[in-house]
Protein backbone atom coordinates (compact mmCIF):
# COMPACT_ATOMS: atom_id res chain seq x y z
CA UNK A 1 0.00 0.00 0.00
CA UNK A 2 1.61 3.10 -0.53
CA UNK A 3 1.47 6.10 1.31
CA UNK A 4 -1.00 9.07 0.73
CA UNK A 5 0.38 12.65 0.99
CA UNK A 6 -0.35 15.08 3.79
CA UNK A 7 -2.71 16.94 0.59
CA UNK A 8 -4.18 13.36 -0.61
CA UNK A 9 -5.34 13.33 3.63
CA UNK A 10 -6.80 16.68 3.36
CA UNK A 11 -8.61 15.94 0.57
CA UNK A 12 -10.07 12.63 1.52
CA UNK A 13 -11.15 14.88 5.16
CA UNK A 14 -12.72 17.73 3.55
CA UNK A 15 -15.16 14.82 1.48
CA UNK A 16 -15.91 12.97 4.41
CA UNK A 17 -17.00 16.53 6.03
CA UNK A 18 -18.85 17.22 4.00
CA UNK A 19 -20.38 14.08 2.95
CA UNK A 20 -19.63 14.32 -0.36
CA UNK A 21 -20.39 10.97 -1.56
CA UNK A 22 -22.79 8.13 -0.34
CA UNK A 23 -22.36 6.35 2.78
CA UNK A 24 -20.79 3.37 1.67
CA UNK A 25 -17.58 5.79 -0.17
CA UNK A 26 -17.48 7.68 2.97
CA UNK A 27 -16.76 4.21 4.82
CA UNK A 28 -14.55 3.47 2.01
CA UNK A 29 -12.67 6.97 2.47
CA UNK A 30 -12.75 6.64 6.32
CA UNK A 31 -11.39 3.23 6.38
CA UNK A 32 -8.44 4.62 3.93
CA UNK A 33 -7.48 7.30 6.14
CA UNK A 34 -7.64 5.47 9.03
CA UNK A 35 -4.73 3.07 7.09
CA UNK A 36 -2.81 6.04 6.29
CA UNK A 37 -2.48 7.80 10.00
CA UNK A 38 -1.09 6.52 12.95
CA UNK A 39 -4.18 7.91 15.56
CA UNK A 40 -5.82 5.50 16.85
CA UNK A 41 -9.12 8.09 16.79
CA UNK A 42 -9.09 9.56 13.52
CA UNK A 43 -13.21 8.87 13.21
CA UNK A 44 -13.46 10.90 16.76
CA UNK A 45 -11.44 14.13 15.50
CA UNK A 46 -13.58 14.17 12.20
CA UNK A 47 -17.03 13.67 13.40
CA UNK A 48 -17.18 14.55 16.85
CA UNK A 49 -14.82 17.44 17.43
CA UNK A 50 -16.15 19.86 19.41
CA UNK A 51 -14.00 22.65 18.03
CA UNK A 52 -14.45 22.20 14.61
CA UNK A 53 -11.17 22.13 13.11
CA UNK A 54 -10.47 21.97 9.57
CA UNK A 55 -9.53 19.34 7.73
CA UNK A 56 -5.96 20.85 7.34
CA UNK A 57 -5.82 20.85 10.79
CA UNK A 58 -7.15 17.99 11.81
CA UNK A 59 -4.50 15.65 9.16
CA UNK A 60 -2.23 18.02 10.87
CA UNK A 61 -3.09 16.84 14.13
CA UNK A 62 -3.15 13.04 13.26
CA UNK A 63 -0.34 12.80 10.87
CA UNK A 64 2.03 14.81 14.54
CA UNK A 65 0.39 11.53 16.93
CA UNK A 66 3.47 9.62 18.06
CA UNK A 67 1.89 6.56 20.33
CA UNK A 68 3.27 5.65 23.56
CA UNK A 69 5.06 2.03 23.39
CA UNK A 70 5.59 0.72 26.71
CA UNK A 71 7.81 -2.12 27.35
CA UNK A 72 6.79 -5.22 28.21
CA UNK A 73 6.01 -6.09 31.38
CA UNK A 74 9.26 -8.09 33.40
Amino acid sequence: MSQLTRTELIELVERIISAEGSEAEIDDWLTIVQQHVPHPEISNLIFWNEEEWTATQIVDEVLAYQPIILPPPS
